[in-house]
């Protein structure tokens, strides 16, 4: 299988523990969007110490095999390799992508953050499978990154890389066509989905509008 053809989600849901208001724990939350559909999961957990990421990640791999979804884990390629997880995702400060490739080969897929056209380019030439592009819409938690960067930057990155892009950033059910039609491979979702009442329903429509 070409490494294009691994990208087989459209939803790549990344967690944040701290978001989940409406469930006993993350775990449950998470199961909830699997119910739903979702396909790909990040830990993302930046907080957590050594042994306690290592933890939830063996559970999070369980739950992901269950329901056949890939799990990726932020930043930690030890991790990853470890928990024997579908991939790893890096930040603009983590490893570069090309060390990362040579450490793990074919055993990890690699995403990347990128924040404008230039950091997707060099994702792209690291060896990343596919990249998280934004934000393109304002949200709160990508106030850190500047200003949205708006629905062209898509279409402008597509031209240039040849990778999936996944928006991310604000992603409202009513900005998926629009994204989408600007030639994002996917949308990547954090508080849209784990901050909802009813994490399986929500899931659902957004599965729906993706197709």
């Amino acid at each position: 299988m070409k490494r294009d053809e691994l990208i087989d989600f459209k939803l790549y849901l990344i967690t944040d523990r701290k978001l989940v208001t409406h469930y006993a724990s993350l775990i449950t939350a998470v199961e909830e969007a699997l119910k739903g559909g979702v396909k790909a999961v990040q830990l993302r957990e930046k907080d957590l110490g050594t042994r306690e990421l290592l933890d939830m990640a063996y559970t999070m791999r369980k739950l992901t095999g269950r329901y056949n979804a890939k799990l990726f884990i932020n930043d930690r390629v030890d991790i990853a390799l470890s928990v024997e997880a579908d991939g790893v995702h890096l930040g603009q400060n983590s490893m570069p992508t090309y060390a990362v490739r040579k450490i793990a080969k074919d055993k990890l897929m690699i995403g990347v953050s990128a924040h404008s056209i230039e950091e997707a380019k060099q994702a792209e030439e690291g060896g990343a499978d596919f990249i998280t592009l934004g934000p393109v819409y304002k949200t709160p938690s990508k106030l850190k990154y500047g200003q949205p960067l708006g629905v062209d930057i898509i279409r402008k990155t597509k031209a240039e890389i040849s990778i999936p892009v996944f928006a991310i950033g604000g992603i409202k059910k009513d900005r998926i066509k629009e994204v989408m039609d600007a030639g994002a491979g996917g949308i990547a979702l954090i508080s849209g989905i784990l901050g909802a009442e009813n994490i399986e329903e929500k899931t659902e429509e957004f599965m729906k509008l993706l197709g």
